[in-house]
């Protein structure tokens, strides 16, 4: 009798700390969504929308938080996300995103970031176990305002396009030298089993119901 309490708290403790992490990253997909689906279908970034429809893959970070005094630093959580030769999307894949700045900065600062990346060289390099902005592969920001016209600016040749929106104190979001690294601790907890950047991505190994309204966010006309 004792034992089988024993065996029958273990199994609850493990499935409450399961559920709990899946609840984390399926958070990060649902804000993911959010983002996608807001940038996307806002008329100050066309921009976005219309190298969305060229793009190779994409990385979402809902939420990059940015804040110190004299030291700053960023970071935040996001996902990957690979186009098909079908057209189709991927399940995302989960990667964190970390720099470091030194300089006068006061405030909190946070972003929501879509990276389009738009050539096999920027897709390549952000398959890595560490990809670094600005090193590894080109990275350029994407014009922003109802009233750019699609395709005018030098900056489109880049690797990956950044469009961001943000809120707070800081002027602006330098991507330079920014570091983006998978989680693959997390695609092991939201998708049941051990899975690679790569085993999600491009060999679709594995899939999550609750990810298709992320997969559907991203699909542009």
């Amino acid at each position: 009798m004792v034992k089988w309490l024993v065996s029958t708290l273990a199994v609850l403790v493990l499935w409450t700390g399961t559920a709990v992490a899946q609840s984390e990253e399926q958070e990060v997909v649902d804000r993911a969504r959010i983002t996608a689906s807001s940038m996307l279908s806002s008329p100050d970034y066309r921009e976005a929308r219309a190298q969305m429809r060229k793009a190779k893959g994409v990385i979402i970070i809902p939420s990059l938080v940015k804040g110190g005094f004299i030291v700053g630093g960023e970071g935040g959580s996001g996902v990957l996300m690979v186009r098909g030769r079908d057209g189709s999307w991927s399940n995302p894949s989960f990667v964190t995103m970390a720099a470091g700045s030194i300089g006068l900065q006061i405030g909190v600062q946070t972003a929501e970031v879509l990276f389009l990346i738009m050539t096999d060289k920027g897709l390549q390099s952000v398959m890595r176990d560490e990809f670094k902005m600005g090193a590894d592969a080109s990275v350029a920001v994407g014009p922003i305002g109802a009233g750019v016209e699609a395709g005018t600016t030098a900056n489109l040749r880049a690797d990956i396009l950044s469009f961001s929106r943000t809120q707070g104190l800081f002027g602006g979001v330098s991507f330079e030298g920014s570091l983006i690294k998978p989680r693959l601790s997390w695609n092991e907890r939201y998708y049941g089993r051990s899975a690679s950047v790569r085993d999600v991505v491009l060999d679709r190994r594995v899939s999550s119901p609750g990810a298709e309204a992320l997969r559907r966010s991203v699909v542009v006309n």
